[in-house]
């Protein structure tokens, strides 16, 4: 089994907000990538746990929220595993703006 592909992101919203804000979030973010697409997406407590789809691969993970950061695991398939870097990159990047901008 691959090592999941792990990303923190500090915030400074406290659980409830940040959990609000990623209720939404990534069916959202999905929306605005056309090869992905949301298969599942459930939370128990603090914890989001996803499946999605992308370029017809099953990628799943989870989200965990903090007062203070969001840990994001994801377990990419063996043939998404070379576009590791790119897909870290995205998470944080789209993870920041949902949990800094205004709203």
């Amino acid at each position: 089994m691959t090592k999941p592909l792990a990303v923190s992101i500090p915030h400074s919203l406290g659980r409830e907000e940040a959990m609000r804000r990623l209720k939404t979030g990534l069916s959202r973010a999905a929306s605005g990538v056309p090869v992905l697409s949301v298969d599942e997406e459930r939370w128990e407590d603090n914890r989001m746990i996803f499946r999605v789809r992308a370029l017809g691969q099953a990628v799943a993970g989870h989200v965990d929220v903090a007062e203070d950061h969001v840990q994001v695991e994801v377990v990419l398939p063996w043939l998404l595993q070379r576009f590791a870097e790119v897909a870290q990159a995205a998470i944080r990047s789209r993870g920041q703006l949902l949990l800094t901008k205004k709203s």
